[in-house]
């Protein structure tokens, strides 16, 4: 996976000036489309469509310091339909018009190419099993949410507030079937060219319950789940599933499948359930 996921950036590094198709793109890292979106996000940080912007916009502004390049020529070969909307992308991201970044003296913003190595880290256990399970159902609250450059609308602690701990004691009562207890489900993960990533947010229950039109429903299909087991608070929760994409997924004999990621929590025992396939 790392070997194919440092293909895939040459790859971009070599066609900035031209069309990416990212299943191009994926095809070098050796998985799909979704996945390579996915497993980029949760690497970086950011999305591969945010990632090649900032690469195109970095490049762009050492072009400008040619005198003799207008800047629509360099708008166009950027993938940009007109001077303006060039102009404020490269605003947007380095402060200034592509005008003024002519000027030897203006300070601009850089982003470097990235690349993926592989780091050794202490040998710490993770506790997992690898379970397939019947079609279930969520019924809670469902959250439609933008992310932008890492940052959530709503953020996550909003999307809690606006719950009352009567309506989450109400959902957690109608919890009977594993994961147990209120459960945080994303799903229908997506990314556009700007670089602006969506998916569906549930906060409720597993349930074999009738649903009400008080509450959103969502059908989870017949998936094979990758179930880790977590001691500890909400950081240990984040670092746990960090590793779970950094550490386990490139050692496994699995990959991501395009299904929804779970986590369960109660007091400082949580699980996170992976949707996994075997690779190949």
């Amino acid at each position: 996976m790392l070997k194919g996921m440092n293909e895939a950036l040459n790859y971009i590094e070599d066609h900035l000036e031209s069309h990416i198709d990212l299943k191009d793109v994926a095809k070098r890292a050796y998985c799909s489309e979704y996945q390579f979106k996915r497993l980029f996000s949760l690497l970086s940080g950011i999305t591969i469509s945010e990632y090649i912007r900032r690469r195109r916009l970095t490049v762009a502004a050492l072009e400008l310091k040619n005198q003799y390049v207008k800047v629509i020529e360099i708008a166009t070969k950027y993938g940009y339909q007109s001077p303006d909307a060039f102009s404020r992308a490269f605003q947007s991201f380095h402060g200034v018009v592509p005008t003024l970044a002519r000027n030897p003296e203006q300070n601009l913003k850089a982003y470097p190419r990235m690349s993926f190595q592989l780091t050794i880290q202490g040998g710490i256990e993770m506790k997992y099993r690898i379970v397939e399970k019947e079609p279930f159902k969520v019924v809670g609250v469902k959250y439609e949410v933008e992310m932008v450059n890492d940052i959530l609308s709503p953020t996550y602690e909003d999307m809690i507030a606006a719950i009352s701990d009567t309506r989450m004691r109400e959902m957690e009562s109608i919890s009977n079937k594993e994961p147990n207890g209120i459960v945080h489900v994303s799903v229908n993960y997506s990314e556009n060219m700007e670089g602006k990533a969506t998916f569906d947010q549930f906060i409720g229950a597993v349930t074999t319950k009738e649903e009400t039109d008080e509450y959103s429903t969502l059908e989870i299909p017949n998936l094979l789940w990758a179930i880790f087991e977590v001691d500890g608070d909400w950081q240990q929760v984040e670092e746990h599933w960090q590793r779970i994409y950094t550490e386990w997924l490139p050692s496994s004999s699995y990959e991501l499948s395009e299904g929804p990621e779970i986590l369960a929590s109660k007091g400082q025992k949580s699980e996170i359930w992976i949707s996994i396939k075997k690779k190949g």
